[in-house]
């Protein structure tokens, strides 16, 4: 629904320059039309600006006066998340619990919690008012969710986990299967009970298909803020700390312990029972093999330190082939040299 621009503005508590106008939705600077809100976050679309035909732009002070109607920010990426959900619509039709789910006759259920058809709720679980549990979700025995939460279609949340405030399952996550636990024995690989279980904590948000196991004692534990892209791979007894950023196709082995505020990119590999410090970051395709210190910049497989890692692969690496050459162009001389002069090479 179109929204004026002053009120846009009040909302947000932010300046605007220019005429009021109606805003009815949020779009890129090339494709904005005259009733779209667009932005410019990155300096480099900066060229854009003359081009747009955005009805208003969101921007710094410095770049206000280049446009005719500005949105004035001193966060605009902030302020693009809080402006985009101002717009965003929000999944689902459905209040209340439909009369095709599941609810055992133990749960407790908040009066404002809505579950849709066909999902399946246990006994003794506790859902929180204002949570959402979308259809095809699980959630099992003895788990407790909190309140504002969203369970995407087909999430999986196994018996006795535990789940805090404005959590954010996306369709798909599991999250409390058994950890990865054999003994090896002479008959082959037995199957180790896994009897712990898992500890979201609020504000998390859990990426599509991605799978965080169950401890195989006590508890793996995802702390306040993190949030985690899909298709990663926590392991059993993991600790995440508080606003981490998980990327996607990440693995993490089991009994880690990742700090607080750390980045791991895409890809990034990580063994069991290492340690990574508050505020590391990781780059796309790492391979860790140890513990990474606090604060640390690290990059590659095996990982090293991020600034060595890209100038090795950024200066050294496109000189190899020409260097190859050189080689052998010295060892053939070397050789014509041995030859005139009647060594040998034993």
């Amino acid at each position: 629904m179109p929204i004026m621009l002053s009120a846009l503005a009040d909302k947000l508590g932010l300046e605007y320059t220019g005429a009021d106008r109606d805003i009815a939705g949020v779009n890129t600077l090339e494709k904005a039309g005259p009733d779209d809100l667009s932005f410019l976050v990155n300096p480099k679309y900066l060229h854009q600006l003359e081009t747009t035909k955005a009805g208003c732009v969101l921007t710094s002070g410095s770049y206000a006066d280049r446009v005719p109607c500005a949105l004035v920010s001193e966060n605009v990426y902030m302020d693009l998340a809080r402006v985009v959900n101002v717009f965003a619509r929000p999944q689902g039709c459905l209040e209340g619990v439909h009369a095709l789910a599941f609810v055992h006759p133990d749960a407790d259920v908040a009066d404002s919690a809505t579950v849709y058809p066909f999902a399946f709720v246990g006994e003794g679980v506790v859902i929180g008012p204002d949570t959402v549990i979308f259809a095809g979700a699980y959630v099992g025995e003895g788990t407790v969710i909190g309140k504002g939460c969203i369970l995407y279609p087909n999430c999986v949340v196994m018996g006795g986990l535990t789940i805090g405030d404005n959590v954010i399952l996306q369709p798909g996550a599991v999250l409390g299967g058994d950890g990865y636990g054999y003994a090896q024995t002479p008959l082959g690989h037995m199957k180790i009970p896994q009897i712990g279980t898992v500890a979201v904590e609020n504000d998390v948000e859990i990426g599509a298909n991605t799978a965080i196991d169950r401890a195989a004692l006590d508890t793996t534990r995802i702390r306040r803020g993190t949030k985690i892209d899909n298709l990663v791979q926590i392991g059993h007894n993991v600790e995440i700390g508080e606003h981490c950023l998980i990327i996607g196709q990440t693995g993490i082995g089991g009994s880690t312990v990742v700090g607080n505020g750390v980045v791991l990119a895409g890809q990034t590999g990580v063994p069991d029972n290492v340690t990574i410090g508050d505020g590391a970051m990781v780059a796309a395709q790492s391979g860790i093999l140890g513990d990474v210190e606090a604060g640390a910049k690290v990059a590659g497989s095996p990982a090293i330190p991020a600034k060595g890692y890209f100038k090795s692969m950024g200066v050294c690496m496109p000189k190899l082939p020409d260097l190859f050459k050189r080689v052998k162009k010295m060892e053939k001389e070397l050789a014509a040299l041995k030859a005139a002069a009647g060594v040998s090479d034993e």
